[in-house]
């Protein structure tokens, strides 16, 4: 049985401007041990969809509109607050974005690795606080035993980063949602983050879903890769399927807009147009505007996931028919 399984997820958030169909029916699975990148140019609902697992969404103007989110035998879209706060945390952790707006700058960094063991009851404080240094000396902070009594301020961007994977980690969680954790950071400490992560995930044998916009990254990350755009998983498959045998006219822009794959001197591929408004139904394909394979048929009617193969799938109409065939 897979670790979480969600169903035809819809958020959408009821603005004084319309409907926005922020995620608008979402669907996938991720094992245990596994991790599954989400990836997609910023407002293609990545972090929306998790945000609603975890069930962050600020309601109103969000809300779940429907689908299931199974873990571990459980709908969280269907779950209490109060049954929903002894998962939070404990058995799901989340990485945030930016640490330091999701950092408390008035509580040492000591009190909040300890919240999450105190809030779910699983040891006292002094055992938490034992386990807390342990953690901070695992995500690699020197000095540790000095800094654990300073406040997020005092730390660098690369180590309240690792504060935030210590306080994520410190349950020993099932499943870890990493939102774009190594944003703004260097690449020498984004590959020690992303070798942390790694680390963890094999000695807890956890699930992680790994969102992020950075298509290099995931690519020596994830054992698997759903591609969104605008609200939905347009292309889905294993890692090496993804990168080299994209099966959607999206997924080869995406790529070919990767700066290091450019031809020297030459200049920089860019997708033309903008992302559709999702206030607004959508007929056909979302990509069809900003796509140079499109055709009239693909502004048409409904477009769906369909198998290619073994565990790929794409939602190009053209790719599924066989009149059309993509490569980067």
């Amino acid at each position: 049985m897979s670790l979480l399984k969600v169903n035809d997820l819809k958020t959408w958030f009821h603005t004084r401007s319309g409907v926005v169909r922020a995620v608008n029916g979402v669907s996938f699975s991720l094992e245990k041990g596994e991790t599954l990148g989400i990836v997609g140019e910023s407002g293609s609902g990545k972090s929306v969809a998790c945000y609603s697992l975890m069930g962050l969404v600020p309601k109103p103007p969000g809300r779940i509109e429907s689908g299931t989110a199974h873990f571990d035998g459980q709908d969280l879209l269907s779950l209490s607050e109060n049954q929903l706060n002894q998962i939070r945390g404990k058995r799901i952790s989340m990485i945030f974005q930016d640490p330091m707006t999701s950092l408390n700058p008035y509580l040492r960094v000591e009190d909040q690795l300890i919240e999450p063991l105190l809030v779910h009851g699983m040891t006292d404080k002094a055992t938490a606080r034992k386990k807390a240094l342990n953690m901070l000396e695992q995500v690699g902070i020197q000095g540790a035993a000095n800094r654990i009594r300073m406040y997020p301020h005092e730390f660098s961007g690369g180590m309240r980063q690792r504060v935030m994977i210590a306080m994520a980690l410190i349950t020993e969680p099932d499943l870890l949602i990493a939102d774009e954790p190594t944003t703004a950071l260097d690449v020498t400490v984004q590959a020690q983050i992303l070798e942390l992560i790694k680390e963890m995930q094999q000695r807890m044998h956890m699930g992680v879903l790994f969102i992020s916009h950075d298509l290099g990254v995931v690519a020596g990350f994830c054992d698997r890769v759903n591609v969104m755009y605008a609200g939905r998983i347009v292309e889905s498959g294993s890692t090496h399927s993804i990168y080299y045998k994209p099966s959607h006219p999206y997924n080869e822009a995406l790529q070919q807009s990767i700066p290091a794959l450019q031809p020297k001197g030459k200049e920089l591929f860019t997708i033309e147009g903008q992302p559709p408004d999702l206030t607004r139904p959508l007929n056909g394909c979302s990509f069809a505007e900003r796509c140079v394979h499109a055709q009239d048929e693909c502004k048409r009617g409904e477009i769906s996931l369909k198998r290619l193969n073994e565990g790929h799938y794409t939602s190009c109409r053209r790719v599924q028919e066989g009149d059309l065939k993509i490569g980067v």
